[in-house]
């Protein structure tokens, strides 16, 4: 009896281990009526690196490195963080106007690191 409880646990033990290790990142729960956007950096790319959202909606950012430090800049909009790699870095914030406005990785990563960048565009 001991044993197979003891079988049971190992095994399910590894089953974590291994449900864990195959997502790309931790899942992020939004708080009420937040709008999620998932962007994972990489040398030498944001993907998705054009993001629609709206006006007034208070916003979560899910930034996701999966190679070296990163950087997220939209001066814009308020935003600045760093990019650990193998974690995730959340932003909160709520967009005040429309339009779009650049971001860009302001953390030198490399030979390509001059291209990395793309736009959010705020809607009503």
């Amino acid at each position: 009896m001991k044993r197979a409880r003891l079988k049971l646990l190992i095994i399910s033990v590894i089953l974590m281990a291994l449900i864990g290790a195959s997502l790309d990142h931790p899942v992020i729960f939004a708080q009420g009526n937040e709008q999620v956007v998932r962007i994972n950096a990489e040398r030498w790319i944001f993907k998705p690196n054009t993001v629609t959202i709206k006006v007034g909606v208070p916003t979560v950012l899910e930034l996701y490195s999966k190679d070296v430090v990163h950087g997220f800049s939209c001066p814009d909009l308020g935003i600045r963080t760093d990019i650990p790699p193998r974690k995730v870095t959340t932003v909160r914030f709520t967009p005040k106007k429309t339009g779009t406005f650049i971001f860009r990785c302001d953390v030198p990563c490399g030979s390509g690191h001059d291209r990395m960048a793309g736009t959010i565009t705020v809607v009503q």
